[in-house]
């Protein structure tokens, strides 16, 4: 690292990509790359002083980083292996790493507190990072949300032993880390396109599990289907809402409000507060006071943390919240994700109806869990479902948002990205709309937002 001069991102758009650029930045490295697409963060990272391209083309690399003595090339695995760019720099014998491997690299010499799982995965290690923030352990954090309280996904500390790592299980990235201790929050089957099976994706899993170093600990959500391999010497706890180690109990749900006290091994810390008051933030809350507490945040340390936790953006995110309108965009794209999701809004607005805009992300998620997704977006009340978001994907003949649409039970729409503000628009009965996907819907999130705003201000 010490030779190398500037680093070169391909799909430095990316949210996992974009907090090493900011990283690489922070240490006065040159920062460049590839994106498909103009959006917020590639502006973010441009104002911030990275030059960004948007045409996979061998011409359009600045000379900077043509020198492959001082450049190292990072790339995430979305990238296509067509990819001209990609193609170039390995013909030309460049220092070329996935970005997990050169995540795993920048934190070994840190205790990491890696925070995994199909779902949750993102506020949990965003909660743990603010927390840890505000106490006295302080840290770093390569995270895969922006977090609002900080506008960022990256947080440094020139005095902390501690990194707080989103440990992405996608491509076995995960097993490039070094976790000191690391949580778990969940193993629903994902990423077929990777894995296969089911048995093959809680491999993975256990693998991760035998990486934690002795001395460590994990803390895994009760009662899923893993089988942890630990090393000797790493300590093992569960938790849940209401079941393990670490839990809850007086919860209080009103007002706007969730209030709860957290049950530790060996203690109860009262009154906890939630700063974004959802249900399903009350388990991602006890997994991240778990972390926080087996390194030695104090309970007001908890409680500040967990009080002032603004969110991370498109993680349950108002965008807007009125007595008569409300607007939420969630980046829910498993079922599992999509029914807790929907469920946490018609809990909080039980007497209004809710209306759904999903955009279904990747071919081979859409074709392996078509039966699920419809049975998770028949809780909405109405839905507007789009076309399939390919990512880094190629089409699968014949696969369409169809498959799940015709399968769902609730009112009804299917519609392109292109027709959807023309429907919000002539829409006039819309009381609570919750926006879900992880693909590109998020472009969409401003307009809708200022046509919801001209409404209310009639």
């Amino acid at each position: 690292m010490d030779n190398i001069r500037s680093v070169y991102f391909l799909g430095i758009g990316g949210i996992g990509m974009s907090n090493l650029a900011r990283y690489f930045m922070s240490k006065g490295k040159s920062v460049g790359g590839y994106d498909r697409a103009e959006t917020l963060l590639t502006k973010a990272l441009v104002k911030e002083g990275s030059d960004i391209h948007y045409a996979d083309n061998v011409t359009n690399i600045p000379v900077l980083y043509t020198d492959k003595e001082t450049t190292l090339i990072v790339y995430t695995p979305a990238m296509p292996d067509d990819s001209p760019e990609l193609n170039y720099f390995r013909e030309h014998g460049f220092d070329i790493h996935k970005r997990a491997q050169v995540l795993g690299l920048i934190t070994q010499s840190s205790k990491a507190l890696c925070c995994a799982g199909t779902h949750g995965k993102t506020t949990t290690s965003s909660m743990l990072a603010h927390i840890l923030k505000g106490s006295h352990l302080d840290c770093n954090a390569f995270l895969g949300g922006i977090l609002k309280n900080y506008d960022s996904n990256l947080m440094l500390s020139d005095k902390s032993e501690f990194t707080v790592v989103e440990a992405d299980e996608y491509d076995r990235s995960f097993h490039w880390l070094h976790p000191y201790m690391a949580l778990i929050t969940s193993v629903d089957p994902d990423h077929l396109d990777i894995y296969g099976t089911e048995d093959e994706y809680l491999k993975s899993f256990e693998k991760f599990t035998s990486l934690i170093q002795p001395g460590g600990a994990l803390v895994v959500k009760h009662n899923i289907k893993l089988k942890p391999q630990l090393q000797s010497g790493v300590r093992l706890y569960t938790y849940s809402q209401d079941k393990g180690d670490f839990r809850a109990e007086n919860i209080k749900v009103g007002s706007g409000t969730i209030r709860f006290d957290f049950v530790t091994p060996d203690s109860v810390v009262k009154n906890i507060e939630l700063g974004v008051p959802v249900r399903i933030n009350i388990e991602n809350g006890i997994g991240s006071m778990a972390l926080a507490w087996l390194n030695g945040a104090t309970d007001d340390e908890l409680r500040n943390g967990m009080r002032t936790f603004q969110g991370a953006k498109r993680r349950f995110d108002f965008m807007l919240k009125t007595d008569s309108l409300v607007m939420i965009d969630d980046y829910a794209h498993h079922p599992d994700e999509l029914s807790a999701s929907i469920s946490s809004v018609k809990e909080l607005y039980p007497d209004k109806k809710v209306l759904g805009v999903f955009q279904p992300h990747l071919y081979s998620r859409t074709r392996d869990f078509a039966d699920h997704f419809a049975r998770s977006l028949s809780l909405l009340d109405e839905l507007i479902l789009l076309d399939i978001y390919p990512a880094r994907e190629k089409p699968i003949e014949g696969l369409t948002s169809q498959i799940i649409f015709d399968k769902v039970t609730c009112k009804k729409t299917l519609c392109k990205k292109s027709e959807l503000l023309d429907i919000i628009r002539n829409k006039k009965d819309i009381e609570v709309l919750l926006t879900v996907g992880a693909g590109d819907i998020d472009q969409l999130l401003q307009p809708i937002k200022e046509l919801l705003e001209e409404r209310l201000n009639k």
